[in-house]
């Protein structure tokens, strides 16, 4: 199991531009569930380039570890000149959430803003493997 980071990578830090890292911290005793959702994720959609506009939450059950909040938003900020479909931004968002805190479980739910008249959703759940 790896264990929490106590040096924060961007938190109390001034940064300006994107990042794939995912800051962790101790997880507080007692919390069980953690949900976390932001209206303001774009990426780019692969095959016209048009920009697509998501809201991404987040729901996971914390082991030792949760996900810092601004490295968060520095990560979904990471994928807003990338060409991704919906369903693929929430399998890769569940993968990197799963190797950066080691939940027992993160669901991840990216709601596409309707274009063409249709909304799209998609979840990815990944779960803990344990040895039986």
């Amino acid at each position: 199991m790896t264990k929490p980071k106590s040096d924060f990578a961007v938190l109390g830090k001034t940064v300006r531009e994107p990042s794939r890292n995912l800051d962790t911290f101790p997880k507080p005793d007692g919390v069980e569930t953690v949900v976390m959702e932001s209206d303001e994720v774009t990426s780019i959609c692969p095959v016209t380039g048009q920009p697509d506009w998501e809201t991404v939450t987040i729901e996971y059950a914390p082991d030792q570890a949760c996900i810092e909040s601004k490295s968060l938003k520095l990560y979904l900020w990471s994928f807003r000149e990338e060409g991704v479909f919906c369903e693929a931004l929430a399998a890769q968002i569940a993968k990197d959430v799963a190797a950066a805190c080691q939940p027992f479980w993160v669901e991840v739910t990216v709601t596409q803003k309707p274009r063409g008249g249709i909304k799209l959703v998609a979840k990815a759940r990944v779960d803990r493997q344990t040895d039986a």
